[in-house]
């Protein structure tokens, strides 16, 4: 007997689409056009799985989502968007969805996604599956992004969140490695519990494993009380251990210890300590290459390496920077003021490669934002940013070659038209008639651009 399927969307071409793939694939398929044909229905099989657009006239495809989770726990459902954002997919996967599928998708797409469905299923029949609920999680983590990549990464954020498994997260300086280790923590079963950052690189070698792991009384000059380090601190939540790399060899054995063991001896105590961390480590190196060299152990690299997670640079992700950049522009302005970017500054920000990421980006727009006037223009960025080779290559047509040049000589449409309109007014001598018929506009059209652009009656 064939699996049965549910696709919901309300545009009838995908759903048509969708359900002619599954059904070539051998699935029974069932369309509904809206969430709440899909409730009604709910009850009518055993549904193995669940295509459902997140946008719908009614209710979305989060409710859809939630309801069969609660319904129907082993029915496995695929958000469809064509708004995707890096957050949405975190919500998506650690909710439960089984996957965030990109509109526009093909078929192969669909095939694929058909092909590990039906392994799953064998699995499950066969007692070898492993199923799991979805952990419950406050969903306010702050990412902003919608480029394929990022959603990838937040897919893969999703799916690993809610296990206890250690994870590395590498990437260049500046990606927001801190940012996703928050979101893995914050989409856990740990989420109430403390989530503790550590960058070690900025800790002394000497004082990192005080700092870690607590001492006591005696233990060393200074030490004039016990101790509590950030590991106990941390019980029951999650370690971010950033720059792990740049920890000594003798740390990094008293680390594996804690990783193996499940316990820490703080500094000068012979007694140990049973702690439940979970551990996220970070590093912007080639870790593999420091295991190569010596400089980290390959014992506790593998410890530390049951998921790998690679934060590709903001240069391989161009479509994030704007979202980016308007967000931080909004962060940086007081409510009562809102910041726009002229077309210069746009062609300047989307064209530079941006070594230092996300942090240079946030950097470069907080400080256009304290300079302008209300408008980030091209003037307001850092230097680096006007020289850059890659903005110089990307102004190359005359067009783009004039507003980087002169933006400040170019208004907008509006600011023209009101120009336009104050000089026929001028010259009417304040007769609105007259002047809405030599602008060829009505009198109430003449009468709302007057009151809209403040242009004063002589």
């Amino acid at each position: 007997m064939a699996m049965q399927v549910l696709v919901i969307d309300d545009e009838a071409q995908v759903r048509e689409f969708v359900g002619e793939v599954l059904e070539e694939d051998g699935w029974a398929v069932t369309k509904a056009e809206s969430a709440e044909n899909a409730f009604e229905i709910l009850g009518r099989h055993e549904w193995s799985v669940v295509f459902c657009d997140v946008v719908l006239g009614g209710a979305d495809g989060f409710s859809v989502l939630h309801r069969f989770k609660e319904q129907s726990p082993n029915t496995r459902v695929v958000l469809m968007t064509g708004h995707a954002s890096a957050k949405g997919a975190l919500d998506a996967i650690a909710s439960g969805a089984y996957d965030y599928l990109l509109k526009p998708f093909g078929v192969e797409d669909l095939q694929s996604l058909s092909r590990a469905l039906r392994g799953e299923f064998a699995q499950r029949r066969s007692g070898s599956g492993i199923s799991r609920s979805p952990a419950k999680y406050p969903s306010d983590v702050e990412l902003v992004g919608s480029s394929e990549a990022m959603i990838e990464v937040m897919k893969q954020v999703g799916r690993v969140a809610a296990t206890s498994l250690p994870v590395l997260l590498t990437g260049e300086s500046g990606t927001g490695k801190e940012v996703v280790a928050s979101a893995l923590h914050r989409h856990s079963s740990r989420a109430d519990r403390p989530f503790v950052a550590v960058n070690c690189g900025a800790v002394q070698a000497e004082l990192i494993e005080s700092e870690l792991f607590g001492h006591v009384r005696g233990s060393f000059t200074g030490a004039d009380r016990d101790r509590l380090g950030l590991w106990e601190e941390a019980d029951g939540g999650t370690v971010f251990l950033d720059e792990i790399t740049e920890t000594t060899p003798a740390f990094q054995v008293k680390l594996l210890r804690a990783l193996q063991e499940g316990e820490i001896r703080r500094v000068g105590s012979n007694q140990t300590i049973r702690v439940d961390v979970r551990v996220i480590a970070a590093s912007n190196r080639n870790v593999e290459e420091a295991v190569n060299t010596g400089r980290f152990r390959e014992d506790l690299f593998y410890r530390l390496n049951a998921v790998s997670i690679v934060l590709p640079p903001l240069r391989e992700r161009v479509e994030d920077i704007m979202p980016l950049a308007r967000s931080f522009a909004e962060r940086a302005t007081s409510l009562n003021r809102v910041l726009t970017f002229s077309p210069g500054a746009l062609v300047l920000l989307e064209k530079y490669s941006w070594p230092g990421n996300i942090r240079e980006l946030e950097n470069a727009v907080v400080r256009a934002a304290a300079m302008c006037d209300g408008t980030i223009r091209a003037k307001d960025l850092p230097e680096r940013v006007l020289r850059s080779r890659e903005a110089k290559a990307g102004a190359s047509d005359q067009t783009t070659r004039e507003i980087l040049l002169a933006e400040d000589e170019w208004p907008s449409l509006a600011e023209i038209a009101a120009r336009y309109a104050t000089c026929v007014l001028r010259h009417t001598q304040g007769n609105k008639q007259a002047a809405a018929t030599l602008l060829r506009v009505d009198r109430k059209t003449l009468d709302r651009m007057i009151k809209r652009h403040h242009i004063p009656i002589t």
